[in-house]
């Protein structure tokens, strides 16, 4: 014999139906802004005011810089320079992507692959079609050692999305599970837990995979800034965000962080939109700190990706510090509605004794 439906049913199922709705914007949202994303960043890289050098002061060699900047346009920053110590220095200190030291037998190009191997293949590219045409093969020289377990030099962007992942998602940890507790022992916690994502991160990428093979006490403190950075933001956001708080931390540390890091490709192979985050994005300042510990003896502008970084964490502190402001006026204010309410409920025990006394008189 079958159940009767209750006139309680179907409200009951809209009302399921409208709650799960509700919830699944938010993978919904991922999934659109992760297209986005990386669709937009990687889908075409194309060089975008690539830097790169002709070396010589011969008519030729500057009638070469000429052709080669006339038929590129803006996808390249042609430049000349005097001497190949010249040329090596500009590439040490990351202003340049490569230099073409052009001769008739044995044409040479000078990359940094610590920079970005996308980028010296870019440039490596351009002189190809230059020697081509001479009809004689181009000698490459690179100037950076790459680690043992990173001969592409893309390790540390792996490293990067470690740090990441643990950071963002202790976040919602410690926004649910610590809720209760105040926003000093949340930042300390959070603090510590930053810690440990650090350490496993340079553990694996370190003596586990080589990826890190030396400066890695230096590395560890990048990352370790990097990810208190995140974990900081994340907190202070929960406050306000709740359960939005984790589409948030995806778009700024996942989306919009990967994409800008320079991990895959750097500003000179993107749009201008992610090469302008780029400047002060913090996973930027991460990849771009880290390279110039590992590939450039701690140069290359190694002092503005660690500001990039601190700057971040004092962001971080300064969202935590609103958040704390903003619970302890709702704390404030709970109190205040518990003392109006204690307050009516002794006036009308009040009362009520008062008619009880009536009567009884």
């Amino acid at each position: 014999m079958s159940t009767p439906r209750t006139t309680a049913a179907a409200p009951a199922l809209g009302h399921s139906l409208k709650h799960l709705a509700i919830h699944l914007i938010t993978p919904l949202l991922m999934c659109l802004g992760m297209a986005l994303a990386y669709q937009g960043a990687f889908h075409q890289p194309e060089p975008n005011h690539l830097k790169v050098a002709v070396v010589g002061t011969t008519p030729q060699a500057q009638g070469l810089a000429d052709a080669v900047r006339a038929k590129a346009g803006p996808a390249l920053d042609v430049s000349t320079l005097p001497s190949r110590d010249a040329a090596e220095q500009q590439l040490r200190e990351r202003e340049l992507v490569g230099a073409f030291l052009p001769d008739a037998r044995s044409p040479e190009l000078i990359v940094a692959k610590g920079g970005s191997d996308t980028s010296a293949m870019a440039a490596e590219a351009v002189f190809q079609n230059v020697t081509d045409k001479q009809g004689v093969p181009l000698h490459v020289t690179n100037l950076t050692a790459l680690s043992k377990g990173d001969p592409t030099g893309q390790g540390l962007f792996f490293l990067l999305v470690a740090l990441s992942i643990g950071s963002y998602a202790s976040v919602a940890v410690i926004g649910a599970a610590g809720a209760a507790l105040g926003m000093r022992i949340r930042a300390l916690v959070g603090l510590a837990v930053s810690l440990v994502v650090s350490v496993i991160g340079i553990v694996t990428a370190g003596p586990v995979f080589h990826v890190v093979d030396h400066h890695q006490a230096a590395v560890w403190a990048l990352g370790w800034l990097y990810s208190a950075g995140i974990i900081a933001v994340g907190i202070g956001l929960h406050t306000f965000l709740k359960r939005w708080t984790t589409l948030a931390m995806m778009v700024l540390f996942v989306m919009l962080n990967f994409t800008t890091s320079g991990g895959i490709y750097r500003p000179d192979l993107q749009n201008g939109f992610f090469g302008g985050l780029h400047s002060f994005w913090t996973g930027a300042g991460f990849m771009e700190g880290a390279r110039s510990i590992l590939y450039f003896d701690g140069g290359a502008g190694l002092g503005r990706h660690v500001l990039t970084l601190v700057l971040w964490l004092l962001l971080g502190g300064a969202v935590m510090a609103g958040a704390a402001l903003h619970e302890n006026r709702g704390r404030a204010a709970l109190r205040r509605k518990g003392a109006v309410e204690a307050g009516e409920e002794t006036a009308e025990e009040s009362a009520e004794e008062e008619m009880e006394e009536a009567v009884a008189v």
